[in-house]
C-alpha cells in the first residue's frame, strides 16, 4: 500500500504533493514500482496535528482519487475517519475506507462502507483524535488490540459489512509505547492466529520509534529500519504493509517471499 498524503503537514511527506498532477505523477511512480493499493490521505494524524473540516479534507482528497481512478486500474483507499469524507471519496472512485479510529470517531463510516460495499480497514487506537498519541500506558498491548479488534468486527457486522471486506491494522505508533510498537511487530503471529480470517495491515514506514532506535535518525534516514520492520511484520503474518518507499519495499518483500518458499 503506497502512501499518497495530500496534506501540508504530514510528519514525513507533508506538502510534497501540492496539485492533482503532482499526485498523479506519484501514483504512476508507485504503480510502476509495484504498489498494489494507493492510500490517499487529506488529514495528518501525526502527534500534535489539528483536525481539519470534512469539507477541507474532501477538497484535498476527492479530486486526487477521481483522477487516479480515471487514469489507473488500481484499488484506491481513502485514509479518513469522517463519514462525510468517505462518502465523497467513494463517489470519486475509492474502493476502500481506511479508518484510524475503527469507527470510534464517526460510526457513519460503517454505514457508508456497508451501503457502498467498500473494503474497510479497522485500526487500533485509543482516545480521541487530539489525545490518541498521549494515552496512559496499558500493561497488555496484545490483549488490548485483540479486544478492540473483536469489538470493531462485531460493530461492522451490525452495519452489515461482510467479513471479507475487513482488514485489521494494529496501529503502530498510535496510543503505544516504544516497547509496545516493537512487541506488536515481534508477536504479530499471535494476532494473526487470533484473527485468521482477516488480513493484517502494518504501517511502520518512517515512524518515530524507528528513528529513536537508530540514534534519533531523521525521517529521511529511516528507510532501512522501515524495511526491516516491514519484513518482520510480513514474516509474522501481515498481509499488507503501508509504506512511503514502494520500490525498496517491493524488492525486500520479493526476496522475503522467495525465502518463505524454501520453508
Amino acid at each position: 500500500m503506497g502512501i499518497l498524503n495530500v496534506t501540508p503537514d504530514s510528519f514525513s511527506d507533508g506538502g510534497g504533493l501540492r496539485t492533482v498532477d503532482d499526485a498523479l505523477r506519484q501514483a504512476e511512480t508507485f504503480i510502476e514500482q509495484g504498489a498494489d493499493i494507493l492510500d490517499v490521505g487529506g488529514e495528518s494524524t501525526r502527534p500534535g496535528s489539528a483536525r481539519v473540516s470534512a469539507d477541507e479534507e474532501s477538497r484535498r482528497v476527492a479530486p486526487v482519487i477521481e483522477a487516479i481512478a480515471k487514469r489507473f486500474d488500481i484499488p484506491v483507499s481513502v485514509d479518513t475517519s469522517k463519514s462525510a469524507v468517505a462518502e465523497q471519496a467513494v463517489a470519486a472512485g475509492a474502493e476502500i475506507i481506511n479508518d484510524i479510529s475503527a469507527m470510534r470517531f464517526d460510526e457513519g463510516i460503517g454505514e457508508v462502507a456497508a451501503r457502498k460495499k467498500t473494503g474497510l480497514v479497522l485500526m487500533h487506537s485509543r482516545g480521541e483524535f487530539e489525545s490518541m498519541h498521549n494515552q496512559p500506558e496499558i500493561s497488555d498491548i496484545i490483549g488490548e488490540v485483540c479486544t478492540v479488534f473483536h469489538s470493531a468486527i462485531a460493530k461492522a457486522a451490525r452495519f452489515g459489512i461482510e467479513p471479507n471486506s475487513i482488514v485489521l491494522d494494529v496501529g503502530i505508533g498510535f496510543s503505544k509505547t516504544q516497547d509496545q510498537n516493537l512487541e506488536l511487530i515481534a508477536k504479530l503471529d499471535k494476532l494473526a492466529a487470533e484473527f485468521p480470517d482477516y488480513p493484517i495491515l502494518v504501517g511502520t514506514s518512517r515512524k518515530s520509534f524507528i528513528g529513536k532506535i537508530l540514534n534519533n535518525a531523521p525521517v529521511d534516514e529511516r528507510l532501512m529500519g522501515s524495511l526491516a520492520t516491514a519484513a518482520i511484520a510480513i514474516w509474522n503474518g501481515a498481509s499488507i504493509v503501508r509504506v512511503h518507499d514502494v520500490k525498496e519495499t517491493v524488492e525486500a518483500m520479493t526476496l522475503l517471499a522467495v525465502l518463505k518458499d524454501q520453508l
